[in-house]
């Protein structure tokens, strides 16, 4: 039984497909896996070829062009008429030698010139051969999706939809080849097909653009896909050579994995500056803020209840930061989910920067009926460098040699991981004064940490309900299988870590921790955090941060919270799932990819965004829009 489909092969003249169901029982053509396609053509330079294939070795951007003639419904007659017309498999490959006749094909055709003297048997041998090492017909064998050809299409077992990418592959493909002949063409003196093969991959490349499927490519695509088939055909009968071939393609795949390398440490190094630097127009803010409290003398007017801040019985929060535009989203996102606002109070610690800022947009824009305390970090006169260990660290000369001048990342090729060194957080104790919550609130029990990058999607109240078991610290556990455990944080190699601590232990998160501060002064937590810092002072314990020191010094004692109270990764991690985003109490902005940057990433930044009072004059005097 017979069934004649025919493909779109351009390059060629008077092609036709015979395609014959080795499968008696098939009806309907049901089996197409396993029909045969044996076609005969005329090529460019008039030689007749022969080539036979198996339907289920195409690609999948070949399309089945069926005549409306000899649809499925129509296939029994179609296939009855055709098996009147044409001869058995067996018996077109045992006549091959008279139809090409005299005819002459390239060399490095898919069908070599017949002489006279082979016989069927060898032919056959030669034909299959052929066949099976050639794989640029296919280069050619497409057609575009238009209008009319919306419905899927089922070839093969496969499905191919308007929205595939089956054309932009093919075209990208063709490229490949291309540049991997125009390169032999050029070793050897090909000139006039180099410059063809040049010229047409580079019209390829600029029909492609920025497309990323078949339904965005312009109408000149298939144009250039056909003009590009043309010439790779020629180029395939004057130059193909399998060993060359295969040299070509793999010194290709090495010199892009080089180039993708180089990008990706560029990329790197690029990232971490921009997310370092300060946006112009979060720089204009808190100057805007600074400036009219001066002028307008709050800084002598009080703004917050003081019985209130050191209420034991209230919900007590803790906020560490210099960006006003930042803490401003955490407290607002926070008191509008709060059931009851009013007994939630925020203890907001800046530098002397940004503090007359920070006090006066809370005194302009005070959450609804909630507390909110800004405090100044060098009114605090007990941290001081004899008693802070990092603190008398951090203003030696040797942190700032290794923070700031040792392999001072000047240009790329000094590495873009040593630029993260110079962040001003890491030689900020905003940074590290988390270690301390006992001495900054010596009268609250518990308070909620929480980091500047996150953003409050419901009540947090129950969390002081939480039974902490006797531990000091309650977070989310952030390893799943090898990943984030100690040994990715700790040097293990040092006697110091390995001895005390698990390599496999889970890590956590900072940046929504319940602290039992009771607790905290019963097992001198401070103590433990300074001793562990006194021992790291080379820095070979860990690098920087403050994870890895909060990971030593709460070991054993932190308890897990269930994962939907904080979900991590929206600052670096484009695949989050949304339903788990949506059902969290907390999302957290951690990574370069920060709300507030023109790096962040786009479908993430409404559950920041919706927080920030973009009415507000300060933020309209600034440029600061949605």
């Amino acid at each position: 039984m017979f069934s004649q489909l025919t493909f779109n092969l351009p390059m060629l003249s008077g092609d036709f497909v015979i395609a014959r169901d080795l499968n008696s029982n098939c009806h309907g053509c049901n089996s197409i896996k396993d029909i045969d396609i044996i076609g005969t053509y005329t090529d460019t330079s008039g030689a007749v070829r022969v080539s036979r294939v198996k339907m289920k070795d195409l690609s999948a951007s070949w399309v089945l062009d069926i005549p409306p003639s000899q649809k499925l419904h129509d296939q029994p007659k179609a296939s009855q008429e055709l098996e009147n017309s044409f001869v058995d498999e067996t018996e077109l490959l045992d006549n091959v030698e008279h139809s090409v006749g005299d005819h002459q094909a390239g060399e490095g055709g898919i069908l070599n010139p017949l002489k006279s003297q082979m016989n069927p048997v060898k032919l056959k041998r030669q034909i299959k051969k052929q066949i099976t090492g050639c794989k640029l017909l296919q280069l050619t064998g497409l057609k575009p999706w238009t209008p009319q050809a919306r419905e899927n299409t089922v070839f093969g077992g496969e499905t191919t939809s308007p929205h595939s990418d089956s054309m932009l592959k093919l075209m990208r493909d063709q490229i490949i080849m291309a540049k991997a002949y125009a390169n032999i063409a050029k070793s050897k003196n090909e000139t006039g097909l180099y410059n063809s093969l040049v010229k047409h991959f580079r019209e390829s490349q600029h029909a492609i653009g920025e497309a990323n499927s078949d339904t965005e490519l312009s109408r000149s695509a298939l144009v250039r896909a056909k003009a590009i088939g043309h010439i790779l055909s020629l180029a395939k009968d004057r130059l193909y050579e399998c060993p060359t071939m295969s040299r070509k393609l793999r010194a290709m795949i090495q010199s892009t994995e080089d180039n993708v390398n180089s990008l990706k440490k560029k990329s790197a190094f690029l990232i971490q500056l921009a997310a370092k630097t300060v946006p112009r127009s979060l720089h204009c803010l808190p100057l805007q803020l600074a400036s009219d409290y001066f002028a307008q003398g709050y800084q002598s007017k009080a703004y917050f209840n003081r019985a209130k801040v050191e209420d034991p019985s209230l919900y007590h929060y803790a906020i560490f930061s210099d960006n006003v535009l930042a803490t401003s989203v955490v407290v607002n996102s926070t008191a509008l989910n709060a059931k009851h606002p009013e007994s939630h109070v925020f203890h907001i610690v800046t530098d002397k920067l940004n503090f007359a800022a920070m006090k006066m947009w809370f005194i302009l824009n005070p959450p609804q009926n909630a507390t909110v305390e800004v405090q100044n970090i060098d009114d605090f006169k007990w941290l001081n460098a004899s008693y802070c260990s990092v603190l008398r660290q951090l203003e030696s000369a040797r942190i700032k040699e290794y923070y700031f001048k040792a392999n001072h990342p000047s240009s790329l090729s000094a590495g873009s991981d040593n630029l993260k060194y110079r962040n001003p957080k890491y030689l900020s104790m905003l940074n590290h004064l988390r270690f301390y919550l006992p001495e900054v609130y010596p009268k609250l029990e518990k308070i909620l940490f929480l980091d500047d990058d996150i953003v409050v999607q419901k009540d947090l109240t129950p969390l002081w309900s939480i039974d902490l078991k006797g531990m000091v610290n309650g977070a989310v556990e952030t390893c799943k299988e090898s990943f984030h455990r100690f040994d990715k944080y700790l040097n293990f190699s040092n006697p110091n870590i390995y001895e005390n601590f698990n390599p496999n232990a889970c890590g956590w998160a900072f940046g929504m921790n319940m602290f039992d501060l009771k607790e905290w002064r019963k097992r001198n937590i401070t103590g433990i955090y300074h001793r562990w810092q006194d021992l790291n002072e080379d820095r070979t314990l860990w690098k920087l941060g403050t994870l890895p020191p909060g990971l030593i010094t709460f070991y054993n004692l932190t308890y897990p919270l269930d994962r939907t109270w904080h979900v991590l990764g929206l600052g670096y991690d484009p695949a989050l799932n949304k339903t788990e985003i949506k059902n969290a109490a907390v999302v957290h902005y951690n990574g370069n990819y920060k709300p507030w940057l023109d790096l962040a990433v786009s479908k993430y930044k409404s559950y920041w965004s919706r927080y920030v009072r973009y009415d507000n004059p300060y933020l309209q005097r600034c440029d600061i829009v949605e």
